[in-house]
C-alpha cells in the first residue's frame, strides 16, 4: 500500500473516531430521531495515472439513492447505493510522456456505501430555526469497476487482458473496497422535504481503475500469453509512429503508472430527500 493511501486512510479513520466520539457526547440533545429516504443527481470523476495534474475536463453522470437514520439532529448513519462514468485520456495530458503513452479509459463504477455523518449545527426538519447545517461524513465502500478502451471502433474490457502483464488468474480484481469521506449541506424546506448538496470522494484500496499502475511488460511474452489484443492496448504509442515518435515507448521494465500512489474518484450531487417523522417511544399507561 502506498505511503500516501496509507496517510489518506489514517485520516478518514480519525474523522470516524471523531464523529463516533462526538456521537458519544450528544445523547441529551432534543432528538429528532427517523428515517429518510433520498435519491441523488450529479457527476463523478477520477483520479490517477491517467489524470495526472487532476484535471475536472472528464466529468462523468453519476446518481444513486439512500436511506438514513437520524439518531438525534447532529449524528445519522446512512447507506446508500451510487451509480457513475468515469474517463481520461492522455491526450488530454500537457505532459509529454503521458502523451506519447496514449492510453485511455473509461469505465461504470457502481458502489455501496456506509457512513457517519456529524452536523456542526443543529439540525431539526421543519423548524425556522434549525433548518441548516454543514456536515461531514466517513464510513467504507465497496465498488466494482470495468476498465474499457476504444479499440478499431469498439470498447474492449482491459481486465481480462493482463496489459500489464499479469499471468492467467492473477488479472487484478474488479470488485474492491475503499474508504469514504466527505462533506456537504442540508437545507430543510418542509417538515418532510429537504435538500442536500455533497461532495464525497473514495480511498480506493487499488491502483487499476485506469488499467495502468506498474510498468508495461515483454511484449513477446505478452503476445505467447494473451494474443495481439493484448499487445495493441498494452502499448499504444505504437499508434502515433511516424507522426510524433519514431519508436514506440513501451519497452519492457520502462514505467507505465505509477503504483506508489493509487487512483481514487469523487462524487458531487444534489440530493431530494424525504423525512418520515420522528419515532416516538410508546407510553407506558398504569
Amino acid at each position: 500500500m502506498s505511503m500516501n493511501t496509507h496517510k489518506n486512510i489514517l485520516s478518514v479513520k480519525k474523522l470516524i473516531i471523531l464523529i463516533l466520539f462526538v456521537s458519544s457526547l450528544l445523547p441529551s440533545l432534543e432528538a429528532q430521531r427517523g428515517w429518510e429516504a433520498g435519491g441523488w443527481l450529479g457527476v463523478s470523476h477520477y483520479f490517477g495515472d491517467l489524470n495526472t495534474n487532476k484535471d475536472l475536463n472528464n466529468l462523468g453522470p453519476a446518481l444513486g439513492a439512500f436511506g438514513r437514520y437520524n439518531f438525534n439532529n447532529r449524528v445519522a448513519f446512512r447507506l446508500g447505493a451510487n451509480f457513475g462514468v468515469v474517463s481520461a485520456d492522455d491526450a488530454d495530458s500537457q505532459n509529454t510522456f503521458e502523451r506519447s503513452r496514449n492510453l485511455h479509459f473509461r469505465s461504470t463504477i457502481f458502489d455501496g456505501v456506509a457512513q457517519m455523518e456529524f452536523n456542526f449545527l443543529p439540525y431539526n426538519h421543519g423548524s425556522r430555526q434549525e433548518f441548516f447545517t454543514p456536515y461531514l461524513l466517513a464510513g467504507v465502500a465497496f465498488y466494482r469497476y470495468n476498465p474499457k478502451a476504444e479499440y478499431e471502433g469498439e470498447w474492449v474490457e482491459l481486465a481480462p487482458l493482463g496489459t500489464e502483464g499479469q499471468f492467467r488468474g492473477e488479472e487484478y480484481y474488479t470488485f474492491k473496497g475503499g474508504l469514504a469521506y466527505g462533506g456537504g449541506v442540508k437545507i430543510s424546506l418542509s417538515y418532510q422535504w429537504s435538500i442536500e448538496f455533497e461532495l464525497s470522494s473514495r480511498v480506493l484500496f487499488s491502483d487499476y481503475l485506469d488499467d495502468v499502475s506498474t510498468v508495461y511488460p515483454d511484449i513477446d511474452e505478452l503476445e505467447n500469453l494473451r494474443g495481439d489484443l493484448a499487445v495493441a492496448l498494452s502499448d499504444r504509442s505504437v499508434e502515433l509512429i511516424p507522426e510524433t515518435l519514431e519508436v514506440p515507448i513501451g519497452t519492457e521494465g520502462r514505467q507505465r503508472g505509477d503504483s506508489n500512489n493509487n487512483d481514487f474518484y469523487a462524487m458531487f450531487g444534489v440530493s431530494l430527500v424525504y423525512y418520515f417523522g420522528g419515532i416516538n417511544c410508546p407510553k407506558v399507561s398504569y
